[in-house]
């Protein structure tokens, strides 16, 4: 069986039992075999000597546990991980996007590391269509603290083109990159005032 990655290891020795540590590999080993995110798959799958109704009561009571949420167990990981991979106050590149995805609207947060997206935070949002400021400034407010300790530039689509966002990114003390629609124009703050 192959075993999780030291910084996640170490992280979840913190919050899980050992059984549930043990447990918990046994699956990410079945998913990574079966490639399938469906339930009952992987409970079919699951090499316990327990009934399939068990095995997957038994899935669904680990992945419920309220230790599962991002801040307590993604977001040490991934302290630790810019420890490791970042200077202080080195520059990087965070991307925000939302994008529909089935029947649910995803707004994601990722960090730009070698020319791949690390997805550091998501979120569901309650409707459809595009974020609103509050959404954006809510989801960046989870977030922005992992990296205080580096030049954070946030870069955006259209969606992201806010004057409001601008502004509370700046009070934030981060930088931005946010692309216009073709019919926006930038005002120089010296010659025309704060925007």
């Amino acid at each position: 069986m192959k075993m999780l990655p030291p910084l996640y290891q170490t992280n979840l020795e913190n919050h899980l039992s050992e059984s549930e540590l043990l447990f918990l590999n046994l699956l990410i080993n079945v998913l990574q075999d079966i490639k399938e995110v469906s339930l009952e798959k992987i409970a079919n799958a699951l090499p316990v000597p327990i009934l399939f109704e068990s095995r997957r009561k038994k899935i669904q009571r680990l992945l419920s546990l309220p230790v599962f949420n991002i801040q307590r167990i993604w977001f040490p990981i991934i302290e630790n991980w810019l420890t490791q991979n970042f200077s202080e106050n080195q520059r990087i590149y965070l991307v925000i996007d939302r994008t529909k995805w089935q029947r649910n609207n995803l707004m994601m947060i990722s960090l730009v590391y070698e020319r791949r997206a690390i997805p550091i935070y998501w979120e569901f949002l309650p409707r459809m269509g595009n974020s609103n400021f509050e959404e954006q400034s809510k989801i960046f407010s989870q977030v922005i603290r992992l990296f205080n300790k580096y030049q954070t530039i946030i870069l955006g689509d259209r969606e992201f083109c806010s004057v409001k966002l601008a502004n509370w990114l700046r009070e934030q003390e981060v930088h931005f990159c946010l692309r216009l629609k073709k019919n926006e124009f930038i005002e120089n703050e010296d010659e025309f005032g704060v925007l």
